[in-house]
């Protein structure tokens, strides 16, 4: 990955056209990987694949290793003989192509799946008992935790009696045998979604594009990980946290950010050699080829704030494993192609943890025009062991953070981009920006090729609701633009080989 000029673009699954109410591993994420290798493009880095919680967040997951049931493509079971099509169209999975509706997809996808899964006589599967027994370390308590969580009309694990919030023998024998059709299912689930993802993901391999995936620091406390492997977190005898990760007040937020977390006892950990994250860094390296990996900063340092605290202005900062987590990493895993998220207020300390990975970290152009002061996002402060975007999945689009600028900071990027008066199709000088850069990689949202608003920013962070729901039209990615893609990317030295 170092020092090669390459580009690709930011494009969740989610966001996928297509039939059903979100975007799934359709003929429309084929279609999607052929424009990408017609674009000249050499990646496709897309957001976490969990199974999304409330909220509907990619990065608050019921596991850190499972896949997210709604983006198993339906028509590819119904070609299997698992399903109808005259049964799917009779679920409502939402009218807005555009937009994703949540509570449909909740009411109506696990149904549509559980009618395939009964028509699976999946026991019988010889690939599946295969793929149950190579990933048991992770599948089976995901599938029981998901299993016990839906008798419990979905609440949170930290609810439930004690005997299986702590896992007690005997409520864990009994539970395994009440749920075990369900479980089975979950399991059913895990092995389409991971079949029907390792097809695409070969496909666009096959033609030349590497997928960048994107992985949260952090698991969320109500999750298959920290109800089957409490000792990982700071958790206390009674089997809750006694503190959660967030951020400290700053100028955005009088009483910080409470994310509410768990935290990793990073002791414990150390003395397992690292064993859990081994895994899951592993595991990651099967289904991507590029980590991105989310707040590198917790590695160094990290906030930590009582769990019963109501704000975040209590934490305090508490030292990360370092370079040592990594050391490990790299000597029983190999080279890794990692990209480090490193936005925000650094320290030396942290600073010197990006330098000592060797991995790119990342530069944002939505950040440098701030007309007070100089920037590192600047592209004439870049080297260029790192990746720039236009902006990340948390920006506004180009065209609605340019109506958000203040008359000063407008101005500076103006002159910056000598774009005073050149208003139209003004999101393309911006790429220019970034594909011009020395940064070895080049990262653009599909918003911002398409030249899109406000309306189809991804997220707003700290904000509840009206996240994660933009989906692209069907046939939005034109030959013209892909035409237009190449030719700057040819024009910058970034074309991936053919």
């Amino acid at each position: 990955m170092k020092n090669k000029r390459s580009a690709g673009v930011l494009f969740p699954i989610s966001a996928l056209p297509g039939k059903y109410g979100i975007g799934t591993f359709s003929k429309q994420a084929y279609s999607l990987v052929d424009s990408l290798k017609a674009a000249g493009q050499k990646y496709w880095q897309i957001l976490p694949l969990g199974p999304t919680s409330y909220g509907d967040s990619p990065y608050q997951t019921f596991s850190a290793f499972a896949g997210n049931p709604y983006f198993i493509d339906l028509d590819t079971l119904v070609e299997e003989g698992l399903l109808k099509t005259s049964e799917i169209k009779k679920y409502d999975f939402g009218s807005d192509e555009n937009r994703i509706d949540y509570e449909k997809l909740y009411l109506s996808r696990f149904k549509v799946l559980r009618k395939a899964y009964e028509r699976s006589n999946i026991e019988k599967n010889a690939a599946f008992k295969k793929f149950v027994k190579e990933n048991a370390y992770w599948l089976e308590d995901y599938a029981l935790f998901m299993a016990i969580k839906d008798s419990k009309g979905g609440i949170s694990f930290i609810e439930w009696d004690d005997d299986l919030r702590l896992r007690k023998e005997a409520a864990m024998k009994k539970a395994k045998t009440e749920f075990k059709d369900k479980v089975l299912f979950y399991e059913f689930i895990q092995f389409e979604f991971t079949k029907q993802w390792n097809k695409l993901k070969a496909y666009a391999n096959k033609v030349g594009i590497q997928i960048i995936g994107d992985i949260p620091i952090y698991v969320a406390l109500d999750s298959a990980d920290t109800w089957a492997h409490p000792e990982l977190f700071k958790f206390d005898k009674n089997g809750l946290p006694t503190a959660v990760a967030g951020c400290p007040p700053d100028g955005f937020s009088a009483t910080g950010q409470l994310w509410g977390n768990p935290l990793y006892n990073w002791k414990y950990h150390k003395t397992t050699g690292y064993d859990w994250w081994l895994k899951r860094i592993a595991y990651c390296y099967k289904l991507y080829d590029v980590i991105r990996i989310d707040h590198f900063r917790g590695f160094d340092e990290y906030y930590a704030i009582p769990y019963k605290d109501k704000t975040a202005e209590s934490g305090k900062w508490e030292k990360g494993p370092g370079i040592g987590l990594f050391n490990k990493l790299k000597k029983e895993l190999g080279n890794l192609d990692i990209i480090v998220e490193d936005l925000g207020f650094l320290t030396d300390t942290v600073i010197k943890l990006v330098k000592d990975t060797g991995f790119p970290n990342m530069k944002v152009l939505q950040f440098a025009f701030d007309s007070r002061e100089e920037s590192d996002y600047l592209p004439h402060n870049y080297d260029s062991n790192c990746v720039v975007y236009t902006g990340t999945h948390d920006n506004d689009t180009i065209v609605g953070w340019l109506e958000t600028l203040s008359k000063n900071d407008r101005k500076f990027a103006e002159n910056y981009l000598n774009n005073a008066d050149h208003k139209e199709d003004i999101h393309w000088d911006y790429i220019r920006l970034a594909m011009s850069s020395v940064a070895s990689i080049c990262i653009v949202p599909i918003q911002d090729y398409l030249g899109l608003d406000r309306e189809a920013r991804i997220n707003t962070p700290a904000t509840l609701g009206g996240n994660w729901v933009w989906r692209m039209s069907d046939k939005a990615f034109t030959k013209t633009l892909c035409k237009r893609m190449y030719d700057m990317t040819k024009l910058y030295g970034r074309l991936a080989e053919r």
